[in-house]
């Protein structure tokens, strides 16, 4: 433990049973977030992975190639951090698209999985030291309204009525990655270990993208930096969203 003042109040999950993690692309949870997962997970909370994209258009290689081998990778990374459930959706990489479609495909996972929490990762306009990706932005917003037409027995009357799922409230939107966090989860070294190695598992794309750091080299210092908020030697950090419920 350091000795430093916490500036970040501790994420409120002590009673979670179920944190469902919604991002754009494979990888997106492996810088850092996946830490937190890896904690969650080893205190017996069920957590699910949704990606809207099978990130098939982030290599060189053709989308019919690529999308096997990232879901593959994701699977491998999944392990390492102890998520059994992993979702993955067929929009198009690159592509993807704020509106109706993408909010019921959010709302029908929420009301499936039926989640305490639900993570997803920043989608600021700028973001990550320059102008954030289409497809994070896109995912956000659409993480954002679809956690609350999932609640909303009036907004896709079709996944209860065709589907049989019933509204459910989610009590807190976890963002991983904000540059003005509120709330931190601190992880001790096991944990930091897996998030290295989830991230280390998507080895065709670390291959692929020219000069990318090791995952050894910068992860940890993260999830250092994060920790000198909380007060403890490593965290996450996350802008936490109280929608209700979430309690202490």
């Amino acid at each position: 433990m350091t000795d430093t003042i916490p500036s970040l109040l501790p994420v409120p999950d002590d009673g979670w049973s179920r944190v469902l993690c919604i991002v754009a692309h494979p990888d997106d949870m492996e810088y850092g977030t996946s830490a937190a997962v890896a904690a969650w997970t080893a205190r017996g909370i069920e957590v699910t992975y949704l990606l809207l994209t099978a990130g098939e258009a982030g290599m060189a290689e053709p989308p019919d190639v690529v999308g096997p081998l990232r879901a593959a990778e994701q699977r491998r990374a999944c392990s390492e951090v102890g998520v059994e459930n992993l979702l993955i959706l067929n929009h198009p990489d690159g592509m993807l698209e704020y509106g109706l479609a993408l909010r019921r495909d959010v709302a029908r996972a929420v009301r499936t999985v039926r989640p305490d929490a639900v993570v997803t990762a920043n989608f600021d306009f700028e973001a990550y030291g320059g102008l954030n990706q289409a497809d994070h932005r896109a995912a956000g917003l659409a993480v954002v309204d679809g956690v609350r037409d999932a609640d909303n027995p009036w907004v896709f009357r079709d996944l209860a009525e065709a589907e049989g799922l019933e509204p459910w409230h989610v009590s807190a939107l976890l963002v991983a990655g904000h540059e003005r966090p509120t709330h931190a989860a601190p992880v001790d070294g096991a944990a930091v270990t897996a998030a290295v190695a989830s991230l280390n598992r998507h080895e065709a794309y670390l291959k692929h993208v020219t000069g990318h750091p090791k995952p050894e080299e910068f992860i940890p210092e993260i999830l250092r930096a994060g920790g000198a908020q909380a007060g403890s030697d490593h965290a996450v950090t996350f802008r936490v969203f109280d929608l209700g419920g979430l309690g202490g």
